[in-house]
């Protein structure tokens, strides 16, 4: 490999090399609020960051054999995946000091999670991609066990664990079937080989429903979203930031890459599949969360509805065979994943603010009367309610509208069916986000003198997550271009 080649994977190598190191200088710490560890692992995500950011614009590299690609998108991918997890570490600290799970084990296995994910969102071989997801998937199976006292946690694990395990065999056997039918495992040589139509077709499309079976899995969608609730409502509040947020972006990524990178040339067939996804989300999604009175809960059934959505952005991009539009469609269910994951990261950052010791703030009547407890937190949980339910001039309407105007702008009358349908689900959708700004400013605390104090650096990052989603709603023609511009290099790359 050339010197640009080793480059290109720096930010892999020193999350890796950076992961052994804070797991063996935690081995030293006896500060019960690990501010070493803790600060090395920030350190780290930041300087990971920093090399992602660097690389973006950088020219389109594969590397190792090709089974790697340094592109726009996937530094992008895993830019927004490592800011995620360091804005949930920051979250999750005070909270999980106050429940003996402040231990090393939550931050290195966190890094080893976002080192799966950053592998999946540059992977151009199907092994590898599949090497990615299993490392995110099994620490975030260990990060959901971590009180091992809990018999909440150990149980959400266990599903998790099974119904996880289940997924994954469903997916590398839909990739030996697109082994079996296209005699490559590089998603490039796939993508041609599709293309000329020397391939079986018929054993093609059965492994890809294999596949696509696998991603909705991780996606959360219906009819693979049973684990979903129970894992977001198990789990420490921590750990369900930890799946609810950075994952989905990397899952997002590995299905541009298996789908689009790898088999665009079948998009009639996957378009199928996943609209009957996103409609079967859209509808279970709405209106199982609008009979939910735990609010971690009703965040899963509103986490399978959002996913619904995005999965309107994939289906729009090929039309009548042509592929004009893919840019502006993928570009817009990347805005909206990336939107999504930012709201959901200060949604759960005030539910883990709120929560004490021996108390989880996870009932809607616990936020009742927040507003005068404390103004700043229900403000910008405000904001996150009204951006998730597509409220202008938030990050979520702009998101909305933006999948919305991919699928009018091919002209489908089924595409534009599903648009309509997919507005109606949002005003279903809009009733259990607006009930939580009722309950938080206009019912009655139950302890009026019971003020929350946030700790100072969440208070801080919950600002600027809330500042970020308005600023996001009022500007987003920056997010939105850098978003279509690195679909569009991924799309050349093939």
């Amino acid at each position: 490999m050339t010197a640009m080649n080793w480059l290109a994977v720096s930010p892999e190598i020193l999350l890796l090399v950076m992961t052994c190191v804070i797991a063996i200088v935690d081995l030293f710490v006896v500060d019960p609020r690990r501010l070493l560890t803790y600060g090395l692992s920030l350190a780290t995500l930041l300087a990971v960051a920093f090399d992602h950011a660097m690389l973006i614009d950088g020219k389109a590299l594969f590397l190792m054999n090709r089974m790697m690609v340094s592109d726009a998108m996937g530094q992008l991918l895993a830019l927004v995946s490592t800011l995620s997890v360091a804005v949930t570490l920051i979250y999750a600290r005070a909270y999980a000091g106050e429940r003996e799970m402040l231990k090393g084990e939550l931050f290195t296995l966190s890094l080893f999670a976002l080192l799966g994910m950053n592998i999946m969102v540059s992977s151009n071989n199907m092994l590898l991609v599949y090497l990615g997801l299993e490392l995110m998937s099994l620490s975030l199976y260990a990060l959901t066990a971590l009180r091992r006292d809990n018999s909440m946690a150990t149980e959400a694990a266990m599903k998790y664990f099974v119904l996880g395990a289940i997924a994954s065999g469903f997916l590398l056997y839909g990739m030996s079937m697109v082994y079996g039918a296209t005699g490559t495992l590089d998603l490039d040589e796939a993508f041609q080989r599709i293309g000329r139509g020397d391939i079986n077709h018929q054993v093609l499309v059965f492994g890809l429903v294999f596949v696509v079976s696998g991603l909705a899995f991780k996606f959360g969608a219906v009819p693979f979203h049973m684990w979903v609730p129970d894992v977001y409502h198990g789990a420490p509040t921590a750990a369900t930031l930890l799946i609810a947020g950075a994952p989905k972006i990397a899952t997002f990524g590995m299905a541009m890459r298996l789908l689009v990178d790898g088999m665009l040339g079948l998009a009639v067939d996957w378009q199928q599949m996943l609209a009957i996804l996103a409609v079967a989300s859209l509808l279970v999604g709405n209106l199982a969360a609008i009979a939910q009175t735990n609010l971690k809960r009703m965040l899963a059934y509103s986490t399978i509805a959002q996913m619904g959505f995005m999965l309107l952005g994939l289906i729009s991009g090929v039309a009548h065979g042509n592929t004009e539009l893919a840019g502006a469609a993928y570009g817009s269910a990347m805005f909206y994943m990336i939107t999504y994951v930012i709201t959901t990261l200060g949604t759960f950052g005030v539910i883990l603010v709120l929560s004490r010791y021996g108390f989880e703030s996870e009932h809607l009547s616990d936020l009742a009367g927040l507003n005068r407890r404390n103004p700043l937190l229900a403000g910008v949980m405000a904001v996150f309610m009204l951006s998730l339910a597509g409220i202008p001039p938030l990050a979520g309407f702009y998101a909305k509208l933006s999948v919305l105007q991919a699928l009018v702008a091919t002209g489908s009358s089924t595409l534009i069916a599903l648009a309509v349908f997919a507005v109606v689900m949002s005003l279903i959708g809009a009733f259990y986000y607006l009930r939580v700004i009722k309950v938080m400013y206009f019912e009655e605390p139950e302890d009026e003198s019971l003020y929350l104090e946030a700790p100072a650096d969440a208070r801080f990052m919950l600002t600027l997550n809330g500042a970020l989603v308005l600023g996001l709603g009022v500007l987003p023609g920056g997010l939105m271009t850098l978003c279509q511009q690195s679909i569009i290099k991924a799309l050349s790359n093939t």
